[in-house]
Formats: structure tokens, sequence, C-alpha cells
């Protein structure tokens, strides 16, 4: 059955929620120029702008239409997450620059970055990620394989420094990568489920991250979740950006043999048969690049 809804008006903004709340916290940070609402995380997302300077703002407190979960549980993620901005602040992850607490709920404030989402759901479901003509994920499947490889570079290095920190990626997928088509800048988003290594799959079949990108681990309770999961999901991302997505044929792959026989070697069922780690993955992979 279909959630009862609210509408809801920011500025010149217009949302639902399943029920009314309270945003006025949010005018202090400027005005309201876009709103990403169709999240199942139980967050909501603004664009805010004041004196000519944009944030992006993260928001959990109030129930989105896509939201099934309470509230305070939403809460009490994105109030955990946000040491992780600074535990692995980097170039290429996008930069946190303020958070607190609010009446009903927490806020983390981002800096903005002019990036399109590759996997945009709420504007480009099914087939038209693929098809439409405007879909970033079109788009960037469009780009010359050498600015697709640069996008994969800016994320192997970030994952590189995740891992020698001491962390594992969750969660990551397609739509954790922002691209910007005017500069080719690749930026890293939403690193709220990340773990210290090594963890474990608590979750069972639906552990956190999308099915297109999740190593076999991440659909089975008690399995180890470390850095042989990472190289998986760094394996899945290059399929996903350079060859047919879970299609692991070479046919469909549009770089070298050399480097899909290493994307291959990473997407292994057998753990064992992986790289031991991102920086091994890496390593092979520029090697690829350059044989």
């Amino acid at each position: 059955m279909k959630s009862l809804s609210v509408k809801c008006k920011i500025d010149h903004v217009s949302f639902e929620l399943q029920e009314q709340h309270d945003f006025e916290w949010l005018q202090s940070l400027g005005t309201v120029f876009c709103v990403f609402d169709q999240q199942d995380s139980g967050n909501i997302s603004f664009g805010v702008e004041k004196n000519g300077s944009r944030l992006f703002v993260k928001y959990a407190g109030c129930r989105p239409m896509d939201y099934s979960g309470d509230p305070r549980d939403a809460v009490a993620r994105l109030s955990a997450a946000v040491p992780l901005y600074t535990t692995l602040e980097h170039p290429h992850l996008i930069n946190l620059i303020n958070h607190f607490e609010t009446e009903d709920g927490y806020a983390a404030v981002f800096e903005w970055f002019n990036g399109e989402c590759l996997h945009s759901h709420w504007l480009f479901a099914g087939e038209a990620k693929h098809t439409h003509p405007d879909s970033p994920f079109c788009k960037f499947k469009q780009l010359p394989i050498e600015k697709r490889l640069r996008s994969l570079d800016a994320i192997y290095e970030f994952y590189q420094y995740v891992e020698s920190k001491g962390y594992v990626a969750v969660d990551f997928y397609d739509g954790s990568i922002l691209y910007d088509f005017s500069t080719d800048v690749t930026r890293i988003c939403d690193i709220d489920f990340y773990r210290k290594a090594p963890s474990v799959n608590d979750l069972g079949e639906n552990f956190w991250g999308a099915v297109r990108s999740k190593s076999p681990e991440e659909f089975t309770l008690g399995a180890p979740i470390d850095a042989r999961t990472n190289v998986f999901t760094m394996g899945a991302i290059a399929f996903g950006l350079l060859g047919g997505e879970m299609d692991h044929l070479f046919s469909k792959w549009e770089a070298s043999r050399s480097l899909y026989e290493v994307a291959l070697r990473a997407v292994r069922k057998g753990r064992e048969q992986r790289y031991e780690s991102v920086s091994e993955f890496k390593h092979a992979w520029d090697a690829a690049i350059i044989s």
C-alpha cells in the first residue's frame, strides 16, 4: 500500500514526504535550488546557494517517500558516518565542511561538486539509464576510453588510500561516482557504510550494496568483508564502466585484452583467486595500461 504523502515546498523547490517535517534550520544555509528526495536510505539531500557559493546538504530525520525504516535509525547512521569523511579525506572524495544536530535530525554539509551521478535513478530508471542520451551513465559510456580510464584511475587511487587507512568500502557502486563532463573530474560520494577492516557480513543477502557490484561474500551471512572484497568491487566497477556490467564476456569489453584479464581476475567468485589487495590490483592494472 502506497504511503500517504505530504507536499513540501522550500524556496522554489517542491517535494513529497510521508509526513510533515520542519526544515526551518535549512534557511540559514541559503536558498534551496534542488532536492534529491528519492532515496531509500532515509536521507534527503538539498543543493543550497548563498552569496554565489553552493553547498550539498545531506539530512536524516524526516520520512522520505521511498524510506520504510525508522528515521531515528537514519539519523544514527548519518551521524556515525560523518567521521569517515574526515578520516578518509582525499582529493577524490567530496569535501565535508560542517555537520550538526537539528531539533529533529542530523545534517552533513559538503562543498558542492558540479558533477553528475552515474546512477541517477530518480531521473533515468531502468533501461533509460543505459539508453537515454541525457543519462549521465549513458553519456559516460560514450566518452573516449582514455577519459574513462582516467576516471577509473581516480577511483582506484582513492580505494588504495581507503585500504591504506584500514577500511573496507561497503555499498560502493556507480551511484557513488560523480563525474563533471565539463572538466572531466571524478569524485566519490556516499561513503557512509564503510567499515574498519576486516569486517564480516552481518546482514546476509541484504548486505549494503548494488547487486551488480557486490561480491559473493556480500550475499553470505558471516562471510569476511575485507581487501579481497574491495578488489571484487574494483573489478565490478571496471566492467560497469568499460564492459558489459555483470556480463563479463570479452566481446562486451571496450579496452585492451590485458586490462580485461586484470578485471576478470578481480571478480573471481573464489576469493583466493582474486588479487590480495587493492594495491596489488592497481599495480597490475597500471602495468596492463602501459603494456
